[in-house]
């Protein structure tokens, strides 16, 4: 089983939006990546009928990361408990009205693919509120892939 499935992994925008795809899969090297976390500056903002998209600039590169509103209209969680429902959506809410113009975030998520560029579909926003945390960030970037995710990548695990 791939130890990387389940978690984050930590990547600068650089590393992020340079992924390769493979039938609907993502790969630093041969490293399968799902899902992932990144810290930076929210640097744009946009409500769209549904969702919130928003770009976070990390200082190697933008992303663009979507939170999705439509939880109670969608026919896809039609099939899911209301309550849980209900719970999912005042979380989408919640991490919406953190994600605002210039406030330093750590977003994780699922990778994804639109229109040939790789997002976020984002799973929770937090704020950062120390002044280390972008540069905290970079050093543990750096470390894992020099110390994990290039190993991972050589192995094939």
């Amino acid at each position: 089983m791939d130890v990387t499935r389940r978690s984050h992994a930590k990547l600068l925008a650089l590393d992020l939006l340079s992924l390769s795809t493979s039938r609907g899969c993502f790969y630093r090297g041969e490293m399968l990546v799902s899902r992932v976390e990144t810290v930076g500056v929210v640097v744009s903002r946009s409500v769209k009928p549904g969702k919130l998209l928003f770009v976070v600039d990390d200082g190697t590169g933008c992303i663009p990361c979507v939170i999705w509103l439509n939880h109670e209209t969608s026919p896809y969680y039609a099939k899911h408990s209301l309550p849980s429902v209900r719970v999912k959506a005042q979380l989408s809410r919640d991490f919406a009205s953190l994600a605002q113009l210039g406030v330093v975030a750590r977003v994780r998520g699922e990778v994804k693919g639109y229109k040939g560029s790789n997002e976020i579909t984002v799973s929770d926003v937090v704020l950062e509120t120390d002044p280390n945390a972008q540069l905290l960030h970079w050093v543990e970037c750096v470390q894992l892939a020099r110390n994990c995710y290039n190993k991972l990548s050589k192995n094939g695990v």
